[in-house]
């Protein structure tokens, strides 16, 4: 089954789809709709991770795809999370081993650090457990999230590895234009949770002027504002009309002063984020 997402190469020369499926919050009982909806609609790459509480039903629900044919597994990018409890060397493996079983995987696309947590000081010995296994084969490319630039220089001087990806929050409003500037100078690629800012922003008289102005949604407009600027994007739904919504966003083109128009949306440093600050968060 074709797809109509584009691929970015990350700094491995690993191709990743700039468009995927976020399941955070996907209750075990709704994936299998989700997942073979999404699947559907076009969607390969799935973000799950160990936090999620659903990666049995995740797999559970690839798995069906495969086995009927609707996918490849080689089409897949799959992707999970070490969390903060398990982070440490020996602990970030074990915690590979338990995702990929729960998956019910030969391997991951992805392994990710979820979050730096500064105070344990772990973060680099997490980073560099997922390095040895994309060395042994068993995860394709690194990634760290909610990282910033004081851990990124960190893990890169004591591993001598640069992540593919870090996955932050981003959208209009709160686009984090210091530390996307840093991704673009070390070769990282912005990876956007809560692209949607959880659906805060998407009242706003910018977005629904332009929204109105292309004929789309102000959903479509927020993601289609990060994917011009080559960032990934993972919006989450558990409905099937808006799972193929977020999809249908390679239609339309904003012009480079719609563009401004919404990054000018930002509040200030910090003021537009829904989320936990990762410099104090644990």
């Amino acid at each position: 089954m074709s797809t109509c997402v584009p691929a970015i190469t990350l700094n491995d020369a690993t191709p990743i789809p700039q468009l995927g499926l976020g399941l955070w919050k996907i209750d075990p009982d709704e994936c299998e709709t989700v997942i073979r909806t999404a699947i559907e609609a076009g969607y390969r790459h799935f973000d799950c991770a160990a936090i999620y509480k659903n990666e049995e039903a995740v797999g559970a629900a690839l798995r069906a795809a495969i086995a009927a044919g609707d996918v490849d597994r080689d089409e897949l990018f799959v992707v999970s999370k070490v969390w903060n409890n398990q982070q440490g060397f020996e602990e970030t493996g074990e915690a590979f081993n338990q995702s990929l079983q729960r998956l019910g995987l030969d391997y991951l696309d992805m392994y990710m650090v979820h979050w730096p947590c500064p105070d344990t000081d772990t973060y680099r010995a997490s980073f560099e457990a997922i390095a040895q296994l994309q060395g042994l084969g068993r995860v394709q490319t690194v990634g760290v999230c909610n990282f910033y630039e004081e851990t990124l220089d960190r893990i890169i001087a004591d591993t001598g590895i640069t992540p593919a990806i870090n996955q932050i929050e981003l959208h209009p409003g709160f686009s984090q234009r210091q530390l996307v500037d840093y991704h673009h100078h070390h070769g990282i690629v912005t990876e956007c949770w809560s692209p949607l800012g959880q659906g805060e922003i998407l009242s706003h008289p910018i977005l629904g002027e332009i929204a109105e102005h292309h004929g789309v949604s102000p959903a479509q407009v927020a993601l289609r504002w990060s994917l011009q600027q080559d960032r990934i994007v993972i919006p989450r739904s558990r409905t099937p009309e808006r799972i193929r919504e977020n999809m249908d966003v390679f239609s339309f083109t904003l012009s480079e002063e719609e563009l401004r128009r919404i990054t000018a949306m930002d509040q200030g440093e910090g003021a537009g984020r829904v989320g936990p600050d990762p410099r104090v968060f644990s």
